[in-house]
């Protein structure tokens, strides 16, 4: 009795499988799916509605500038411009420890005694940093 429930079962569960399949199969391999041909493309491409050919009118404005220059330290990346430092961006294993405008610090993950101090200088109008081993 109870292996005669259990084929009952499992044959309901197939039937069930099978109908659920036809049913979300019908809509997929239908015959829209089918590639269309170079004379169809080009019939579905005259249907549509003409467009106009410009793309508007140029902008006159310039693009923005590319705000600060990047550095590469030991300790990750300083984004600065000549007034401050921008942003700045840990290596692998490093954090930054501090962010002023003039100044930050790196600090190692590993060993949270080693540190690398970023110095913010402005020589002839252009931004330079100077990394030092940190106290």
């Amino acid at each position: 009795m109870i292996a005669g429930g259990w084929l009952v079962a499992v044959a309901l569960a197939v039937l069930v499988g099978v109908v659920g399949i036809n049913l979300v199969g019908s809509g997929l391999t239908g015959e829209r799916a089918a590639p269309m041909t170079e004379d169809e493309v080009s019939r579905e491409l005259r249907a549509l509605p003409a467009t106009s050919g410009a793309a508007g009118a140029p902008s006159e404005t310039a693009p923005p500038e590319a705000a600060g220059t990047s550095f590469t330290t030991p300790g990750g990346l300083v984004v600065a411009d000549c007034s401050r430092i921008l942003s700045m961006a840990p290596a692998q294993g490093w954090s930054v420890a501090e962010k002023d405008d003039d100044e930050g610090e790196f600090r190692s993950a590993g060993d949270p005694s080693v540190v690398l101090e970023v110095d913010l200088e402005c020589v002839g109008g252009q931004p330079q940093v100077r990394v030092t081993a940190g106290d």
